[in-house]
């Protein structure tokens, strides 16, 4: 398993749209082949700030769900949201602590 990290930077002026969006569309993305955890994160000092954390059985799963029509839909609506170029990582959880 790995997690995906998503940085979004939007217009004050779209947060609502996006949020709006991401309401309608989270229980699709989890549901996707072999996503296991899904949350929306937004910066404490930067309200304009987005994360998605995401975990993921295999990096295959991730690249299936980024080649799908609901990826295809929710990124399409979400980049025209942007202010800034959007940034993404993917790593392997070394240390957990709960």
């Amino acid at each position: 398993m790995f997690i995906r990290i998503v940085k979004m930077s939007f217009h004050e002026e779209n947060i609502p749209r996006f949020l709006e969006n991401f309401e309608l569309m989270k229980d699709k993305i989890r549901g996707a082949t072999g996503n296991r955890f899904l949350e929306l994160y937004q910066d404490k000092n930067n309200p304009c700030l987005f994360f998605t954390y995401s975990f993921w059985e295999t990096e295959a799963d991730l690249e299936n769900y980024r080649k799908s029509a609901l990826f295809d839909e929710v990124w399409t609506f979400t980049k025209k949201l942007f202010n800034d170029k959007p940034e993404a990582w993917s790593v392997n959880k070394v240390v957990s602590l709960e």
